[in-house]
């Protein structure tokens, strides 16, 4: 019996992609390029005829499909890419869920976290492998930031501060579709774009989350766009600790600076180094038994070596794979997703209504304040673009 289970086992997952703009483009690319041992892509599909014909030419050998439904119908596909725009990652993980499909979805989970846990619970109910695009969590230098702190090795955290304004984004960028940078389109700026792995590493790394948010979003500041493009965002954690989140799209040049500080010393991660002022004893024991007004903790200057190549996209891939065909641990489980929007979602609703945010999120407040500001978009759906989003039924999301 157990030699008929294991020569009935599947030895390749076929992949379907949802979308094939820049990023399913290359994650189909990525997959075909042989890197991805035990995938292949046998089917995409897209809304847009012209990207169809173009998809056409490009992967001849590959089944096209106008939309989802009829390409998870085709039975040529095992698991689903997810890499349409925004608004449709749940609705589409959904649908491929209920038809006994393993889901893998760009980021972001979703715009809004009432949607995303919906999707949540569809993945749950499936029994189906589930995961996200969080490439950055192969990134050695937040792996080893995290392993750092789960071990104790930089103490209680205590402060967290992410300036991270190497967003740089041009007028002719946003000009490129009628879809970018509005509410209805995209369903946000730079926090719902470019912002989602910072997000996600932000609560990942240190192991908590915030438990209220107060924030200040700007909106169109030196852009002509109707959403955020300048985030400054202040958290509070249960343990006492705060953290700054800076974000911006029109600084030049711009800044990534990630520093966490504990109880045990402070860890700065920029340019792509990791420095470590490790403290020789911790700074509440050196507090209690210190007499010299200006003395301070003795701190070791550690530049941290890190281990092995940062795979990114592909190593979220082939883990996703791996985890399909082996049971293999996911490195960015789907349902992870809401973490990051949690954050994203509070330092909007903040903004949007002049105050404190506590987390969990206030959904159902949310959502009427982002349907206020979809309603009034400028962004309206032609046949050549991306969906637009329409005001979402607040009892039921789909």
């Amino acid at each position: 019996m157990t030699n008929e289970r294991q020569a009935s086992a599947p030895t390749k997952v076929r992949y379907g992609v949802i979308g094939v703009g820049n990023m399913g483009s290359s994650h189909v690319d990525t997959i075909r390029s042989g890197r991805i041992a035990g995938a292949e892509v046998t089917a995409i599909c897209d809304g847009v005829a012209g990207k169809r014909e173009w998809a056409k030419e490009r992967w001849p050998d590959i089944a096209v499909f106008e939309d989802s439904a009829s390409m998870l119908a085709s039975g040529l596909v095992d698991a689903v890419l997810v890499a349409c725009p925004h608004y449709d990652h749940p609705p589409e993980a959904i649908q491929a869920f209920a038809k006994g499909m393993h889901v893998l979805i760009e980021k972001p989970a979703g715009v809004y976290v009432k949607q995303v846990r919906e999707m949540n619970e569809a993945a749950k109910a499936s029994g189906k492998k589930f995961g996200i695009m969080y490439n950055q969590r192969m990134n050695p230098l937040y792996r080893k930031l995290r392993e750092l702190i789960a071990t104790g090795e930089l103490g209680e955290i205590r402060r967290t501060n992410w300036i991270i304004t190497n967003w740089y984004r041009s007028q002719a960028y946003y000009d490129s579709g009628t879809w970018r940078a509005t509410w209805a389109g995209e369903g946000g700026g730079v926090l719902i774009n470019q912002c989602p792995h910072q997000l996600d590493l932000w609560p990942w790394t240190i192991g908590m989350m915030p438990s209220r948010i107060r924030a200040f979003c700007q909106e169109g500041k030196h852009r002509n766009i109707e959403v955020e493009n300048d985030v400054t965002a202040y958290a509070e954690y249960p343990n006492g600790a705060t953290g700054v989140f800076i974000t911006s799209t029109a600084d030049a040049p711009g800044t990534n600076r990630f520093e966490v500080t504990g109880d045990r010393g402070k860890i700065v991660i920029e340019d792509g180094r990791m420095t470590f002022w490790r403290l020789r004893e911790s700074e509440s024991e050196f507090n209690a038994h210190n007499t010299v007004p200006f003395g301070r903790p003795e701190a070791w200057k550690i530049e941290i070596p890190l281990d092995g190549p940062n795979p990114e996209h592909a190593g979220i891939i082939q883990n996703f794979t791996n985890a399909i065909l082996h049971g293999d641990e996911l490195e960015a489980p789907g349902e992870e997703g809401i973490l990051g929007l949690s954050i994203s979602n509070a330092i909007h609703l903040s903004s949007w209504i002049d105050g404190w945010v506590d987390l969990p999120l206030d959904e159902e407040l949310h959502l009427a304040e982002l349907n206020k500001r979809i309603a009034s978009s400028k962004y309206r759906q032609d046949s050549s673009d991306a969906p637009a989003a329409k005001p979402v039924d607040m009892s039921r999301t789909f």
